[in-house]
């Protein structure tokens, strides 16, 4: 194995989920060790189990960080956004169009698949989990309070639009290349137009996703 200069815990910690980020996009949570993940990072397994307790936590770490680094930007975007149609359209772009989008979304489906056993892993960063779709219902209650959106519940359409956005990051998740990023935000857009546009009365028609683009300001 290859040594690693001596590092601050810190850092030290910061360097083994960067590399089990990595071993997790390239193999899958399913058949990652602590010995893989040691390997990456260059350090030995009890530097590793010195930082966490096993590779949940391990997984919940990257998660976060993971969270952090793909969203902050793109939710501090959404709220400067001045037009609820754009900020709606900036939450959602780069979920899809990002060059690590599909690195991204392979997280994450692995991470569902830990919840499932451990519930608990959820609980510990459930906020941050839910930032995007808390700042999805900001940008819903901005709309509604100007006129761009119609009256709808908050809550349950901010909801709708995560459980949308999950479904199509599973077939991303799946390598589906029938599925370009383009097409899958402008299903999300799509969507949006049935939910929250005035004129839609919960339809679509053709080239409705041009409100979404600002038409309807």
């Amino acid at each position: 194995m290859t040594r690693t200069s001596r590092l601050l815990p810190g850092h030290r910690r910061e360097q083994i989920i960067a590399s089990a980020r990595g071993v997790i996009v390239a193999r899958g949570f399913g058949g990652v060790t602590l010995r893989d993940i040691a390997l990456a990072a260059g350090v030995s397994v009890g530097t590793v189990t010195y930082h966490f307790a096993g590779v949940d936590d391990i997984l919940e770490a990257v998660v976060v960080q993971e969270s952090q680094r793909f969203y902050d930007e793109v939710i501090r975007v959404a709220d400067a956004t001045d037009s609820p149609w754009l900020a709606l359209r900036a939450l959602m772009d780069p979920m899809f169009t990002d060059s690590d989008a599909p690195a991204h979304w392979r997280i994450w489906t692995d991470y569902w698949s830990v919840v499932a056993r451990r519930p608990e892993v959820f609980d510990a960063c459930v906020e941050r989990i839910h930032s995007w779709e808390a700042c999805c219902a900001r940008v819903l209650r901005r709309g509604v309070a100007t006129g761009a959106f119609r009256e709808v519940d908050v809550g349950t359409t901010s909801l709708k639009l995560a459980a949308y956005a999950d479904g199509i990051a599973t077939q991303v998740a799946q390598g589906r290349t029938e599925l370009s990023g383009t097409d899958a935000v402008e299903a999300m857009m799509e969507l949006a137009v049935a939910l929250l546009s005035p004129s839609a009365q919960g339809t679509l028609e053709p080239g409705s996703t041009d409100v979404a683009r600002g038409g309807h300001e």
